[in-house]
């Protein structure tokens, strides 16, 4: 598994240890480097592949960390999830740090008009 400075971990602890959705600090080759608590509570732990939650043996079809690695922006990109909610997702790069990025989701369901995002 990759690793990155101690620093750089605590610095992930302070930002998004309290953070009310799952936030997963993930290395470029997918490996899940830090967690918050929340994460921790739905049982999601570092040292894991991020796309094996989904379950799938390679990165996600909606994943834009690929992209958001090679523009060097924070990306972001809204989903239904099979469970029929709303999630918008983000890809953040941390600054100074390459290979590295902040991946989250929050749960926007009850704020969102259905109308509004019809394809």
């Amino acid at each position: 598994m990759e690793s990155v400075d101690q620093s750089i971990l605590e610095a992930f602890d302070t930002m998004w240890g309290l953070y009310p959705e799952p936030v997963m600090l993930v290395h470029a080759c997918r490996d899940v480097l830090a967690v918050n608590q929340r994460a921790e509570e739905l049982g999601i732990n570092a040292g894991i592949k991020c796309f094996s939650l989904y379950p799938n043996d390679r990165i996600c079809p909606g994943c834009l960390g690929n992209k958001m690695l090679q523009t060097g922006q924070a990306t972001r990109k809204g989903a239904f999830t099979k469970q029929g909610r709303y999630v918008d997702g983000y890809w953040i790069p941390v600054k100074g740090v390459e290979k590295v990025f902040v991946h989250f989701g929050n749960d926007i369901t009850e704020f969102v008009k259905p109308e509004l995002l019809a394809e």
